[in-house]
């Protein structure tokens, strides 16, 4: 099993404060932590987007099939202007966002390239305004359509250096930092492929905002003479209307899928409630999980799954951190709750998600958070024996919720 990495800081760790006194150390859980400043109200400035681009300092992440760069699994790659130049053109941002909505053309692929923040620890950086630090792209290089060629090209030149793209159902292995840094570009560039027509009308929509929201153009310039798919008009063609084109909701935004994952410990504090999907390598078991349905509270969601799955009633719930999961959009809230007197049968019969689920004392879930943690195509780390318990690895917030509830949650310590 490879080493599993640390997990991020929090923000301000030695904070003392109110809150902190009262609920403890926050909890920063595996890619969240991204030492980058988003500075999301610049993304339509094009003027500081074609400085960030071209400034020595720049890093880009590039994405083939949404397999990241690297030199390892464990160490991301980066690539410099001059390397995907050839891809983007020299200036994507030369134009106004108005004069590109105004000369869309469907015919031609426009690379999709993200802006995702100044890394404000290098003080070599790109100094603008008020603000300073290194800009960080990421550029999606999935070869398709009229950029094949290019981006081709430009893997086949990567390649040649000895990096490669890291391929894999998930990336848990970089260090914390690299990791927030892959979610945030992982996450937008997934969208992206993924919403590349109008919810509303169905037509093509284009990327915009520094790659963070797409609109639905009103024309399209693919009949204009000298465009890709020239005809003898030499007007845009007027697109059919589209009602994202009125009012204020004229922008179709980034999904997130929040999503409760819980730590369901018993009514007298013993026991903790894990279960298993069939899927899973023997032994092996995590919380209970579920997505939150609309016009659900977060507590609500937590109730309802965990009955739903395990015919478990609980009482109280309290939220303890949070986890972005780019996979493709979730956010993770983790909590933990309390079954009520009463309500810890555990009935299998409503929802067939799971294979099996059971109460497990504290000590058998603290020895299994020591040598029973892996990954799901992972081996158990040394000491593990064959038949003992097996947990999420702690780059999971499952991990975090179940070291929660055996380091002192359930001792009548109130800290988190």
């Amino acid at each position: 099993m490879p080493p599993q990495p640390d997990l991020p800081e929090p923000l301000y760790p030695e904070l003392d404060s109110m809150l902190s006194r009262k609920f403890g150390k926050e909890v920063a859980n595996y890619f969240s932590g991204s030492p980058l400043n988003r500075v999301a109200f610049l993304r339509t400035e094009h003027s500081f987007l074609t400085t960030a681009l071209h400034h020595p300092s720049t890093l880009f992440l590039l994405l083939n099939n949404l397999s990241p760069l690297g030199h390892s699994p464990v160490q991301l790659a980066y690539a410099k202007f001059a390397d995907v130049k050839p891809l983007i053109g020299e200036n994507p941002y030369e134009k106004s966002e108005e004069e590109l909505i105004a000369q869309y053309n469907s015919s031609v692929t426009i690379p999709q390239l993200l802006f995702l923040g100044l890394d404000e620890r290098k003080k070599e950086g790109l100094k603008w305004k008020n603000y300073q630090g290194a800009p960080y792209f990421a550029v999606d290089v999935t070869p398709k359509g009229t950029i094949e060629e290019q981006a081709n090209s430009l893997i086949k030149e990567l390649e040649s250096q000895g990096l490669k793209f890291i391929e894999g159902r998930m990336h848990m292995s970089l260090p914390a930092l690299e990791a927030a840094i892959y979610a945030q570009a992982r996450a937008l560039i997934d969208w992206n492929a993924r919403n590349p027509y109008c919810g509303q009308c169905g037509q093509l929509t284009m990327s915009v905002n520094g790659g963070t929201k797409r609109t639905c153009p009103p024309t399209d310039m693919a009949s204009v003479k000298g465009a890709i798919g020239t005809t003898t008009s030499e007007k845009p063609t007027e697109r059919a209307p589209c009602a994202t084109r009125k009012g204020i909701s004229n922008l179709s935004f980034p999904r997130t899928d929040p999503t409760v994952i819980m730590a369901v410990i018993s009514h007298d504090s013993s026991r903790v409630l894990v279960g298993r999907q069939k899927r899973w390598p023997p032994h092996w078991y995590s919380t209970l999980a579920g997505f939150i349905e609309p016009g659900e509270s977060v507590e609500e969601a937590v109730r309802r799954e965990v009955w739903e799955e395990a015919g478990v009633f609980l009482g109280r719930v309290v939220i303890h951190s949070t986890q972005p999961w780019p996979y493709p959009a979730n956010l993770m809230i983790g909590a933990i709750a309390q079954c009520i007197e009463g309500g810890e049968e555990i009935v299998l019969k409503h929802d067939p998600e799971l294979e099996d689920a059971k109460w497990v004392g504290l000590d058998e879930i603290r020895e299994a958070l020591k040598v029973g943690t892996s990954g799901l195509g992972e081996e158990p780390q040394s000491g593990y024996v064959e038949g003992n318990l097996r947990l999420p690895p702690k780059t999971a917030i499952a991990n975090q919720l179940l070291q929660a509830v055996c380091n002192g949650l359930l001792a009548g310590d109130s800290k988190m």
